[in-house]
């Protein structure tokens, strides 16, 4: 547990729960791909440019690397909602992000299986985008039909048919959904199958726009 006048990457005092001189040794912007977040120096990377995703486009915050990983893991796995407020504003200072947080319609937080949710306790994609904005969070847009495997544990060519099924728009929502500009928000992006599975579902129910907000991005 980190203290709150304690900068819990370095240890400063007294200082934020991530003081400044840690945000900008380890928060640095870095060129990413328009569509996926992956870093690239390209506006758009070569896997995008072949295999288009349904996101149209996509921002994180960090790379889900060190210290990343380890707060993550605080906030999911140890009962630490209150990092959330700590992610959200990194998110929000995040290049072009504020923009695409105004353009916003909708915020729809990744869904968690039942299964995952008592587990877990809360949907850490849920407190994010509730620090995000409230007012825009729709969480009961987007329903998770079934409980499926971690998309980390499995090999890239087995995450989409983990998904296969997984998502649906909520019936009494989807003529609210139509011709909206969504925002998706989760805390971890790895290879995007998850976000591009609940953004296809989104689009086939009549969404206009589709994009994706996430904490960390899996390095290549």
């Amino acid at each position: 547990m980190y203290l709150p006048s304690q900068c819990a990457i370095c240890k400063a005092w007294p200082s934020h729960a991530i003081c400044d001189a840690c945000v900008a040794a380890f928060g640095q912007p870095v060129s990413r791909c328009q569509k996926c977040a992956a870093e690239s120096a390209l506006k758009i990377c070569s896997a995008c440019l072949q295999n288009p995703p349904a996101l149209n486009a996509c921002w994180a915050a960090m790379s889900y690397t060190w210290p990343w990983v380890s707060l993550i893991a605080q906030f999911k796995f140890q009962s630490q909602p209150g990092w959330a407020r700590h992610f959200a504003l990194l998110m929000h200072s995040t290049p072009f992000v504020a923009d695409a947080l105004e353009l916003a319609q909708v915020l729809i937080p990744i869904p968690l299986s039942f299964k995952r949710l008592s587990e877990r306790g809360f949907n850490q994609s849920l407190v994010l985008s509730q620090q995000l904005s409230r007012e825009k969070t729709h969480p009961s847009s987007l329903l998770r039909m079934r409980n499926t495997l971690a998309q980390s544990s499995l090999p890239r060519n087995e995450r989409l048919t983990n998904l296969k099924g997984a998502f649906v728009v909520a019936p009494l929502m989807a003529a609210k959904l139509r011709g909206q500009r969504i925002l998706l928000i989760d805390d971890v992006m790895t290879s995007g199958a998850t976000l591009n599975a609940a953004a296809q579902v989104l689009k086939q129910a009549g969404a206009a726009h589709v994009s994706a907000l996430v904490f960390a991005r899996t390095p290549a």
